[in-house]
């Protein structure tokens, strides 16, 4: 790694701790350009030598928050006796912290800058590589992949090796999992459910198995 690249690296920690400091006091609504620049000991001109606007800081800082579902990731999986089982344990994994935190897991997963996930995590995690743990061969690539789809797919694709779902049937089988997902979030996030959050991902995980039963020979 060259100077330059070090430099760059050290600069966006800087306004990245800062944010997430402002993020821990007062949340991330008062999160401001300015506060984050008085914070980190440089000017707001210098923060968009490294950000294009507040939303992409905000996209970086939220990333530290993935630290605690990436560490305990591994706690859940290892009691799956097969694919299937270890699909639904990430999805249970995912659900926990997506529902008990889902203003920061929109930020990540479900703004403008989601598209440059896979670059962001890659930049993020070489920055901060404590916080990516110690990750099996085949769970680390799920964590680089550019966006939710993607990481779906690759959780997926281990179901398929044993038989437990064919290859024709992965996005459809993915694309309904995230409609789940993706709905019972929304209620989540807006507080239109009237049960515990561990109904809901309870709820959420028994749908997404019947449905991947529903494409099971």
């Amino acid at each position: 790694m060259n100077k330059k690249e070090i430099q760059k690296r050290r600069m966006m920690s800087y306004f990245i701790e800062a944010t997430n400091q402002i993020i821990e006091e007062e949340g991330m609504a008062a999160v401001t350009v300015r506060k984050v620049a008085d914070i980190a000991g440089y000017n707001s001109a210098t923060l968009y030598n490294y950000f294009t606007d507040l939303e992409h800081l905000a996209f970086y800082a939220s990333i530290k928050y993935l630290k605690d579902y990436v560490l305990d990731l591994p706690n859940y999986i290892k009691g799956a006796t097969n694919p299937l089982e270890r699909f639904l344990e990430i999805w249970r994994c995912f659900c926990y912290y997506s529902f008990s935190n889902p203003r920061i897991y929109q930020s990540i997963f479900f703004n403008k800058h989601t598209d440059s996930l896979e670059e962001a995590l890659q930049e993020y995690y070489s920055i901060f590589p404590e916080e990516l743990g110690e990750q099996t061969e085949d769970i680390l690539p799920m964590f680089l992949k550019r966006n939710i789809y993607d990481r779906n797919i690759a959780a997926l694709n281990s179901c398929v090796k044993i038989g437990i779902i064919k290859e024709e049937d992965v996005k459809d089988i993915s694309e309904m999992t995230l409609l789940i997902y993706q709905g019972m979030f929304n209620r989540v996030l807006n507080s239109q459910i009237e049960y515990s959050i561990e109904e809901a991902i309870e709820k959420t995980v028994k749908y997404i198995h019947r449905t991947i039963m529903g494409y099971s020979d």
